[in-house]
């Protein structure tokens, strides 16, 4: 458990000013200026939020997962042989998007209550502001400015990306050698505010989309739009409570304006050292450019590969 530097790191935390929205959208300076300054005393303060109050909070783990999923994944784990379990639950929408069910439904209110504990903090949190700032949103990734810090969060967040989506990337997608990173936020589509997503591409390896909307939450629109390069057709898809996405960064994809409810997901990123993905279509996974690619082939990478942490360090730098 981290130690607390500051003891009144929490009210000191919720007395700072944050910076605008404006100046944010702006690009301003003075926002990473903020953010950069109070890193130590806000992840301090997370760590104080946790333990004032560790009888009411959630310790999310991999407990919240469906038990299918985590299951297989364990399996694979112990033995590299059985990953074709894991590729079994994931549907293929199109080449490269793959869905499956990701939370335990079950489990989901309580980790959604953990979400709404941490937005309540009044810790300050640093809003996605990628393509266009999201207002609900969050940043989840030790490299962002003003992520969520709680220490329980940020080992339940390296439990996703390390024992989940990187090698289910890897086995469906082939983004071994490209996947060393990681970036995380959290959003949630409004029809009063953040509406839609225009059509883009990520600056990812593998894009990993949750939905973490409870089986009550219903909501209409916001149909999820996957472009098929191949085929030239566009395949809709809606989210449903839990369920995940997983896609190759490459992939155009769009979110059709929702018109009534809330849809809320978490998105999670997989990349290479100094932001390197793999060029070209989707059928180039296998076989790039070999001036950055660190594998030639899909073929050439073993179950064991797959299954098995990356071996340098985190860097510093985030997308957005």
């Amino acid at each position: 458990m981290k130690t607390i530097a500051n003891i009144n790191a929490l009210a000191e935390a919720r007395a700072l000013q944050v910076p605008s929205r404006e100046l944010s959208l702006k690009r301003d300076p003075s926002v990473s200026k903020f953010w950069n300054n109070n890193r130590n005393l806000l992840e301090d303060a997370w760590t104080e939020w946790e333990l004032k109050n560790k009888d009411k909070l959630l310790l999310p783990d991999e407990s919240l997962l469906d038990p299918k999923l985590r299951n297989a994944i364990n399996d694979a784990w112990e033995n590299p042989e059985k990953e074709d379990v894991v590729a079994n639950l994931w549907e293929e929408i199109i080449p490269g998007v793959y869905e499956t069910q990701f939370f335990d439904l079950e489990r989901l209110a309580d980790f959604r209550k953990y979400l709404e504990d941490a937005v309540k903090s009044e810790i300050p949190k640093r809003a996605p502001y990628g393509i266009q700032l999201n207002r609900y949103g969050m940043m989840l990734d030790p490299r962002s400015e003003g992520y969520l810090a709680a220490p329980s969060f940020q080992e339940f967040y390296n439990t996703i990306m390390n024992r989940f989506m990187r090698p289910i990337a890897r086995l469906l997608l082939g983004t071994y050698g490209y996947d060393n990173q990681t970036f995380g936020f959290s959003i949630q589509y409004n029809p009063d505010k953040d509406k839609d997503l225009h059509a883009h591409t990520d600056a990812s390896s593998a894009t990993l989309n949750i939905n973490t909307n409870l089986p009550d939450e219903e909501f209409t629109g916001s149909i999820v739009d996957f472009y098929d390069k191949a085929s030239g057709k566009t395949v809709q898809t809606k989210f449903e409570p839990g369920k995940a996405i997983i896609h190759r960064g490459n992939v155009p994809h769009a979110t059709h304006p929702i018109t009534s409810g809330q849809r809320s997901n978490l998105v999670v990123w997989l990349y290479g050292d100094q932001m390197q993905i793999p060029r070209g279509g989707a059928s180039s996974y296998g076989s790039i450019n070999s001036e950055t690619v660190k594998h030639s082939a899909l073929e050439s990478v073993t179950a064991r590969q797959r299954w098995s942490l990356p071996d340098g360090p985190k860097d510093t730098f985030a997308p957005f």
